[in-house]
């Protein structure tokens, strides 16, 4: 099977939903338009202006709670409308202060209370992705797959979290691939580093409950916490869902 883009996922708000895409036009040296464009800071956060490290923000391997939102942006308004299950709809713009409180309200019950609770939406002038260069997270379904088989459970690829999901690719086969440059439609990626995994990979994606204990499972089965694939973009050109996937 020729290997291709099985899925395109963004996360508008850092750790606060997903939503699939059909297609997008990547940058160079860009993350995927209005991935992490925003992130929600906690009360402990120490904030410098750009980019900040994910310790500062509300995320899931701290709130598993977190891990059960799905998101969706209307770009031309900035407006964010999240879902969760139990949860009347929330829709409101990010970047303004009047709807703030609306959306600490929404998202209060989805913190622990024994943790540093939300207290303002940040952005950075790029995607607040883990690493502190643009990046975009790949990941292969048949590894996803194949974990889930060696832990007896069914894994949902959103508790990965990923941009880019690949399909036709034999399992694991991807970890071969750092350094390497892959095309995928008429954009160029460089395989920077492997996907070191958190707690939040733990939680349902449905429920946001804590399920599958994928830390141990990649620790014991593999001798390591790895799951996916970091990479920037080196040459910008639009990408869509089915476009064929070539390591150069």
């Amino acid at each position: 099977m020729t290997p291709r883009l099985a899925q395109i996922s963004r996360h508008p708000i850092k750790s606060h939903g997903r939503e699939r895409l059909a297609g997008v036009t990547l940058r160079a040296g860009e993350a995927l338009p209005w991935d992490r464009h925003w992130a929600v800071a906690h009360a402990a956060a120490k904030l410098v202006p750009g980019w900040n490290p994910c310790v500062n923000f509300a995320r899931g391997a701290k709130a598993p709670g977190l891990m059960s939102i799905a998101a969706t942006l209307h770009e031309a308004s900035g407006q964010v409308t999240l879902t969760a299950p139990g949860k009347p709809d929330l829709a409101f713009h990010p970047d303004q202060d009047a709807d703030l409180p609306a959306f600490l309200d929404w998202v209060r019950d989805l913190n622990p209370a024994d943790r540093a609770q939300p207290v303002q939406i940040v952005t950075a002038g790029r995607g607040m992705t883990d690493t502190d260069y643009a990046s975009i997270s790949i990941l292969n379904l048949a590894s996803n797959a194949a974990l889930g088989a060696e832990m007896g459970v069914d894994l949902a690829p959103e508790r990965w979290r990923a941009n880019l999901w690949l399909e036709g690719v034999q399992p694991w086969a991807e970890r071969a691939w750092v350094g390497h440059r892959i095309q995928i439609g008429e954009a160029v990626l460089e395989v920077t580093e492997h996907i070191v995994r958190c707690r939040a990979t733990m939680a349902n994606s449905t429920t946001g409950v804590i399920d599958a204990d994928t830390l141990t499972a990649l620790q014991t089965g593999h001798g390591h916490q790895e799951m996916g694939l970091y990479a920037r973009v080196i040459q910008s050109g639009a990408i869509s869902q089915d476009d064929t996937v070539v390591v150069l």
